[in-house]
């Protein structure tokens, strides 16, 4: 977006040299700072090279937005000060599988806009230009756009997953998070969420490993070993979710289902990796997500049952 060095510069360049530098979008503020008035605006309207995209914003092409139009077309409506935050910034650093259709805008509090479709403006009293990255498109960097989602997300699971998920996904650090949080002091949720980071960065990179981890020390059990390698009878890799070793040398494997595992293929490919374990001598257990949040200490006695015994510490 621009600043006020280009700004300055703006009179050197032509409509379609901005227009192009944020994916052919331009507001009418711009136009009229490059001596543009209303009647050359109708005019490209009219022979519909150009569409409305709001009431300050132009495309400069027809046909439908692209994602990353619709998110110059919230900053450019927004004014200066303003930048893609939340779940849209971490989707522009590259996170999968937490898409959301809206786009989301950081604004100033109090800052009065007139609604634009696709875009959620999101009011914040933090200081949001200092927290952008170095691209050309206000976008905030993945860390402070993960703890401000997280720290209002109502969903308390949802924002550690999203956490996790940062990290497990090599966005981000556990330490580069930790620093974050004392720097957007004060922040929501800032112990248990240092708390959570302890748990990532001791190896536990998804919330069923978060979810284990907690279960193990609510029920008094041993810590498992997590993310085993092991060799299928096809010498393919696999990791499983969780092991204890039994005092006979046997393993007691818990495997955790997520919502993926409703798919065909990925059930048929547990299951093909399940009778292996049990051939090689493996104790399996299954269970899925919510059985474990929601009912780990069910989760907890059949372990038992089967020999893992209590926690020594």
């Amino acid at each position: 977006m621009w600043n006020r060095g280009s700004l300055q510069r703006m009179h050197a360049l032509t409509w379609l040299d901005v227009a192009r530098a944020q994916e052919d979008l331009i507001s009418r503020a711009q136009l009229r700072r490059l001596g543009h008035d209303k009647e050359f605006v109708r005019t490209q309207l009219r022979a519909r090279r150009w569409q409305r995209v709001g009431p300050v914003v132009l495309a400069t092409t027809t046909g439908r937005l692209t994602r990353e139009q619709l998110m110059w077309a919230g900053v450019l409506h927004a004014g200066p000060g303003s930048a893609v935050g939340g779940l849209t910034a971490l989707e522009g650093h590259g996170l999968r599988n937490w898409h959301r259709e809206e786009v989301t805008v950081l604004v100033e509090k109090s800052h009065n806009l007139e609604p634009l479709d696709g875009v959620d403006f999101v009011e914040t009293r933090r200081p949001i230009v200092l927290y952008r990255g170095a691209g050309r498109l206000p976008v905030w960097q993945v860390e402070p756009a993960a703890l401000l989602f997280a720290a209002y997300e109502p969903v308390t699971r949802t924002a550690y997953g999203l956490l996790a998920a940062v990290v497990q996904q090599r966005l981000t650090t556990p330490d580069r998070l930790d620093h974050w949080i004392g720097r957007m002091r004060p922040l929501r949720r800032a112990k248990p969420f240092r708390r959570v980071l302890g748990e990532i960065a001791g190896g536990a990179q998804s919330m069923a490993e978060l979810d284990i981890g907690r279960m193990c020390r609510t029920h008094h059990l041993p810590l498992p070993v997590r993310q085993v390698r092991r060799r299928d009878q096809e010498g393919r890799l696999r990791f499983t979710d969780a092991e204890w070793r039994l005092p006979d040398g046997r393993a007691v494997i818990l495997e955790v289902d997520g919502a993926f595992h409703m798919d065909v293929e990925h059930w048929s490919d547990d299951v093909e990796r399940e009778r292996d374990l049990v051939a090689d001598g493996a104790i399996v257990l299954r269970c899925t997500a919510i059985q474990l949040r929601d009912d780990s200490w069910r989760v907890a006695r059949d372990l038992r049952r089967v020999g893992v015994g209590e926690s020594s510490a």
